[in-house]
């Protein structure tokens, strides 16, 4: 990441850090979650908690206060999580997670956040709260996807935002400051993810919210975060005198507030120095960035990212100066920040970071693709993007405008994006997948009621794109909007860069325009998923079948409804994952540790290859139930499955990492074990070596299985034939319904 990205993460960071109401907001989370756990607890007849939610948040307040987080909140929320969890009070331990998520963030610990954004997913879905519409899952989404987004996992980031959005619309008030925290947080995603003009939009809404819902926005530490945020992606955007203009504002905040010794005015002070930098005002950059390590090092010590990227901006900004023969006061404060330059010194064109090196300024190199052409395959095949790259930017530079200007009545109504089937869905196509099916193409997504009015019309609008475009070298993609592929002006049946097959059409076509309900059902058979309490129909949807319903990106969805029906779909029953996690528990048990061995001894090669493909699918799936789809997504198709099972396992959020490499050790040791390794690259060593390797690595998978389980609390044995711990898993399924218990 540059170092601009990098300041505009440490500012987002800062700006809603663990005080505010993106993270403290655990204690509304509490609040609601409260209620549910309390109400699960009269049902059972259970005395009530004892861990105090109220005084835990006071003593975390104490502890910023004196400025001690550095040293104590650590130890202090660790003790938390215990103490919660020993009083046996599932909301107070939820408000612990949300806490620890944001001081943890804060301080740079990402591979130690995966274990607390996993619990308290789970905890959430545990209490019940993930089929509502809480604050308490509310506040835990956002945070949740806040510390993905920090650990630079966009995608599951992005999925978790958008959940959080569904509930927002229902939970909170219009003017509720987690409305603008989650726009906020929303913005800092588009603009790491190099989506400037959406961060923008994010950034303004939240704006627009804090001011509302505050007394006074002159001395309101939100409202002047929101303008410093704001100033950094105007920064991106090379919008220098809207982005000083902000940067002011968040310092003059400060000042009239009395607000100068809060953790969070450094994003602020480090925001306008990066402004001064870009404009070239060195002094006043060299002047704020010391000002802000100096409040970094009091509120949250030097050992952290913060600390670090400040004091390498501040570095090139001293460089900078010299160069210019500028010479700064050590003792030196920003004290002109509010002042607006000097006529002439700024210089639209300078640098919006504090990098310098390559020439900006020389021309990329493009590469230009037609379509409809006999030569389409083999153009098409050196396209450098993404299919999902390439839909966004043909709904963004084609679609969208397309709407807006044709059916202004119902742009606000229409659901765009790219999911379903297709490589490029899941974000796995290479050059290989661009033989077919492949090109601009994305969905557009109707209600009824709205494809009954302009469903066809919308639908020949849409194939009447058009979809010549080139890729320069930074793979920014440009539509020509007066490009035809024949004479005609009418575009091949194809519609994109490589030929149509049959499976992609009629009534399996992969875009277009849709009523929402039928895209579903043609994907699952369901026009929305089967209901929480219908265990009997999520047991004969498939894994992949429901990857397939929820893959992809959404590009835009302002009422909300298609998310809403995804989520839907993404949002498995807990009692539903516990029995095929059971299952796949038994199966790996029966073709690995039992079928397996006998097989390979009796010489049946053939039947020892099939036991290995069952244990292998039965235990990639366990991988993917255990880290819970709702956080991770399904297994997909078998020709994705295990570069699926490799991103996730590359996550530093992963449970069970080391297994999809494990599996593959298997695989590439099958023919050997199977047939003796004649013509296998085995030569005399025959099948004993790598059988050998194959049962060690199949009883190695089941004992880091067993610890899983144990950490989930979803067992307390320690055996390791998997079939002997069904027993314990099936225990925590809260149903009756004999569908969910193995015989």
């Amino acid at each position: 990441m540059d170092e601009e990205a990098l300041l505009k993460q440490f500012a987002a960071q800062f700006a809603h850090g663990p005080d505010d109401a993106d993270d403290t907001d655990a204690a509304a989370a509490a609040q609601g979650a409260d209620s549910t756990a309390n109400q699960v607890a009269d049902d059972a007849d259970q005395s009530p908690a004892t861990f105090d939610t109220q005084q835990f948040l006071n003593g975390l307040d104490a502890i910023f206060d004196r400025h001690a987080a550095a040293t104590e909140a650590g130890p202090y929320l660790e003790q938390a999580m215990v103490d919660a969890e020993n009083a046996g009070d599932e909301a107070g331990l939820l408000t612990v997670l949300n806490e620890t998520m944001g001081f943890y963030r804060s301080q740079g610990r990402h591979k130690e956040n995966q274990w607390i954004v996993q619990r308290a997913l789970e905890l959430a879905a545990r209490m019940g709260l993930t089929t509502g519409t809480s604050e308490a899952w509310a506040t835990t989404l956002i945070n949740c996807a806040t510390a993905m987004r920090a650990a630079q996992q966009y995608d599951q980031a992005e999925d978790l935002y958008h959940q959080a959005q569904s509930v927002c619309r229902h939970s909170l008030a219009p003017t509720d400051r987690r409305l603008a925290a989650l726009h906020n947080n929303l913005s800092m995603l588009y603009s790491e993810t190099n989506r400037p003009d959406k961060a923008e939009l994010e950034l303004r809404e939240a704006l627009r919210i804090i001011e509302a819902s505050s007394v006074n926005p002159d001395a309101d530490i939100d409202v002047a975060s929101s303008h410093t945020n704001l100033a950094l992606t105007l920064l991106t955007e090379h919008k220098l005198e809207g982005a000083h203009w902000h940067a002011a504002k968040a310092l003059e905040i400060y000042r009239t507030g009395h607000l100068e010794h809060s953790a969070h005015y450094a994003s602020a002070l480090a925001g306008f120095a990066q402004v001064c930098f870009a404009e070239r005002r060195h002094a006043d950059a060299v002047t704020g960035y010391r000002h802000a390590l100096a409040v970094i090092e009091e509120c949250y010590g030097k050992d952290t990212d913060y600390w670090r990227i400040t004091a390498d901006n501040l570095r090139q900004a001293e460089e900078e100066a010299a160069k210019a023969g500028v010479t700064v006061d050590n003792a030196g404060v920003a004290g002109d920040a509010g002042t607006p330059p000097q006529s002439g010194s700024r210089l639209p064109n300078s640098p919006a970071q504090g990098k310098t090196g390559a020439d900006a300024t020389s021309s990329p190199s493009t590469v230009s693709v037609s379509t409809g052409s006999a030569g389409a395959a083999e153009a098409v095949s050196a396209c450098p993007v993404s299919g999902l790259k390439l839909a966004r930017a043909f709904w963004t530079q084609m679609g969208k405008p397309m709407i807006a200007a044709k059916y202004p009545q119902y742009a606000g109504r229409i659901a765009a994006g790219l999911v379903g089937h297709g490589s490029e869905c899941y974000g796995f196509d290479d050059a290989y997948s661009q033989d077919h099916d492949f090109g601009p193409r994305f969905c557009l997504w109707l209600t009824d009621e709205d494809y009954a009015a302009i469903g066809e019309q919308l639908e020949a609008d849409y194939e009447a794109l058009p979809r010549k475009f080139s890729v320069d070298a930074q793979g920014r993609v440009t539509f020509e909007a007066h490009a035809r592929s024949d004479a005609s002006g009418a575009f091949p049946s194809a519609g994109a860069g490589s030929p149509v097959t049959p499976r992609a059409q009629g009534a399996n076509r992969r875009d277009g325009v849709f009523r929402i309900g039928d895209f579903f059902e043609s994907i699952t058979g369901y026009h929305t998923a089967p209901a929480q309490t219908a265990p009997h129909e999520w047991l004969m949807l498939q894994e992949s079948t429901l990857a397939a319903a929820t893959n992809g990106e959404v590009f835009a969805d302002p009422t909300g409804l298609f998310s809403k029906t995804r989520q839907g779909f993404k949002n498995m029953p807990d009692d539903v994952r516990l029995a095929l996690i059971s299952k796949r528990l038994g199966m790996i048990a029966q073709a690995g540790q039992y079928n397996l061995p006998r097989s390979l001894k009796r010489g049946d090669g053939a039947a020892a290859w099939l036991s290995i493909h069952e244990f292998v699918q039965a235990t990639a799936s366990l991988v993917f139930l255990v880290n819970v789809p709702m956080v991770v997504g399904y297994m997909p198709y078998y020709k994705w499955q295990f570069a699926a099972l490799r991103k996730l396992s590359g996550s530093m959020f992963a449970l069970l990492p080391n297994v999809g490499e494990q599996l593959e050790t298997v695989m590439r040791l099958s023919s050997a074990a199977c047939y003796g390794g004649a013509g296998f690259g085995e030569g005399g060593k025959g099948a004993a070596p790598a059988i050998e390797k194959i049962n060690d690595i199949v009883e190695q998978i089941a004992v880091d299985i067993v610890k899983e389980l144990k950490r989930e609390h979803l067992t307390t044995s320690g055996e390791t034939f998997l079939e002997w711990q069904r027993p314990y898993v099936e225990d925590h399924i809260a149903s009756d319904d004999p569908v969910l218990k193995s015989l």
